[in-house]
């Protein structure tokens, strides 16, 4: 009987190492190559070619399985920092408010969402410093900066009794911030451009164009409502 036994668990060991490739064992398959991406980003960013490692980050990205929640976080924080770097400041800011918008909704770590608050906070001053260079409308600046403003106090708030010297930095970056919109332009123009300035351009015009996207969601919704209600559809919601 022990033998037959025996014999029927050879006979399933392939069975069972087949079910183990194609569930868990690709799973950590997908991890092995998106670790390998991560060291390749790494030593992208070492030699500060911001654009190979942001191409590594997104394709570590494809690799991550969906349930490694807080990896898949990290990593797009880094995407996001890197794509930065390659003067596409509009649209890491963009990538930074999604990925604050989803770790607050799931109720990440509240140190987590800080570190990714901080970087948006950082982008916006940025942009803020960039359109007012390129001769943006006062109201659209404004946008930026006040965003920025707003997130460095909101981080200055909540790090003054757990972490006081985040706290101060926090608060420093919000004088400067403030002091970016009261400055006047000339003295702007004759300071240096930040690092993470540099290479960033037509600031104004994405951040514009993603404005006019943003505003034109509701309006387009309430378009589609008023058409259904007046064809005898109801609209979703609609009682």
């Amino acid at each position: 009987m022990r033998k037959k036994l025996l014999f029927c668990l050879w006979l399933l060991t392939p069975i069972g190492l087949l079910a183990y490739h194609y569930g868990p064992g690709q799973t950590n398959i997908a991890r092995d190559a998106a670790a390998s991406q991560l060291a390749l980003a790494g030593s992208y960013e070492l030699k500060e070619d911001w654009r190979q490692a942001m191409s590594a980050y997104t394709d570590a990205l494809t690799k991550i399985p969906a349930s490694d929640r807080d990896t898949r976080w990290q990593v797009r924080l880094a995407q996001a920092k890197a794509r930065m770097q390659t003067g596409e400041l509009p649209e890491a800011i963009s990538d930074l408010e999604s990925l604050l918008s989803e770790m607050e909704k799931e109720k990440a770590p509240a140190a987590k969402i800080a570190d990714v608050r901080a970087n948006l906070a950082q982008g916006d001053y940025y942009a803020g410093w960039l359109m007012r260079l390129e001769g943006a409308k006062t109201e659209e600046w404004m946008v930026q900066v006040d965003n920025a403003r707003q997130n460095f106090r909101l981080l200055a708030e909540d790090a003054l009794k757990a972490d006081p010297k985040a706290a101060k930095t926090h608060q420093e970056n919000l004088e400067a911030t403030i002091r970016l919109a009261r400055m006047d332009l000339t003295e702007l123009q004759g300071m240096p451009l930040p690092k993470n300035c540099q290479g960033a351009k037509n600031v104004s015009q994405k951040c514009r164009s993603q404005c006019e996207c943003k505003n034109k969601k509701p309006a387009e919704k309430e378009t589609k409502d008023a058409r259904g209600a007046g064809t005898g559809e109801r609209p979703p919601g609609g009682s």
